[in-house]
């Protein structure tokens, strides 16, 4: 049995994270401020990771899993409260790749200011650097947009809402944009892996081998929810985020390493299956946004 430390452990990829290592038979501990429910069979740290005091003296871990990481003070306010460990592993963001650099982004792509992640992806940069500068050995995990059961983001449940609801769906231009995704449990499963395989690699970009269009997503989001769906194609002038949960950029990711690490991953459409049905009994569990209020009132008006 082994001994990890779980970072957040109440909401979304922590608290899936939690989950999944408790049922693989680990003994879990949970670093949070104890203001949410907790996963079931964890050991609850209650404490801001801030101001941590001696609360983690005299404990050792196999392993660290920093899922809540975004600063530098996140990383620095840690170590130098945690005793001895084993392996650290962070889930940073493919957020630290420009939106100038060439793609499909590689693990040694310069890092850099993204224009539409901002200060998210800065503040990832400098999070991954003051780690990898305190434990060379650290592990480093940048994934695309993540999505699963648990998800309190409201992506992939905005349009499980407008199948429900069988609405028409709005769809940004011709439905062509591309976007990758990759299921929570992918992401525990490659943390497993590196658990037990100690590869020599230890910056790892995770995702999809494929990205795919928003029009397929869609298409695959009311396939779960069983609905049909009806598009409607709106203008590239109107703003995006007005209506829909991405931003109007396209990237993709080079994940040739971890594919030779975990050489599967879970079919889009098993993933988003899931994902419908944990939403269907969770949906005040997401941070829902007026999407469908801007389409009604301002949309539907020129789009009759």
């Amino acid at each position: 049995m082994r001994k990890i430390l779980i970072t957040g452990g109440t909401t979304f990829v922590s608290r899936f994270a939690a989950e999944y290592f408790v049922a693989a038979g680990d003994e879990v501990y949970v670093l949070n401020r104890n203001q949410k429910p907790q996963a079931d069979g964890v050991i609850l740290i209650e404490a801001d990771r801030h101001h941590l005091g001696e609360k983690l003296k005299g404990m050792e871990f196999d392993a660290v899993l920093d899922i809540v990481a975004y600063t530098k003070e996140d990383i620095s306010d840690l170590l130098e409260a945690l005793g001895p460990y084993g392996i650290y592993i962070m889930v940073s963001s493919s957020a630290v790749y420009p939106d100038t650099e060439k793609q499909p982004f590689r693990e040694d792509t310069g890092l850099g200011e993204n224009a539409y992640w901002g200060s998210y992806g800065t503040n990832k940069i400098e999070a991954e650097r003051e780690l990898l500068r305190r434990d060379a050995n650290a592990y480093i995990l940048r994934p695309p947009y993540l999505y699963g059961e648990l998800d309190n983001i409201y992506r992939e449940a905005f349009v499980f809402d407008c199948a429900m609801q069988e609405r028409r769906f709005y769809l940004p231009g011709d439905g062509s944009m591309k976007l990758q995704f990759f299921h929570v449990k992918d992401l525990c499963r490659v943390m497993e892996a590196i658990l037990q395989k100690k590869p020599a690699e230890h910056i790892y970009n995770v995702g999809n081998e494929k990205a795919v269009s928003i029009q397929e997503w869609v298409e695959a989001c009311y396939r779960a929810a069983g609905r049909p769906v009806q598009f409607v194609n709106v203008r590239k002038d109107i703003e995006q985020r007005e209506y829909f949960p991405f931003h109007r950029y396209e990237y993709v990711l080079d994940v040739t390493k971890q594919l030779r690490l975990v050489p599967d991953t879970l079919p889009m459409e098993e993933g988003l299956k899931k994902a419908y049905e944990w939403y269907v009994g969770h949906q005040d569990e997401v941070r829902k946004k007026d999407y469908i209020a801007y389409i009604d009132g301002i949309l539907a008006k020129a789009y009759i």
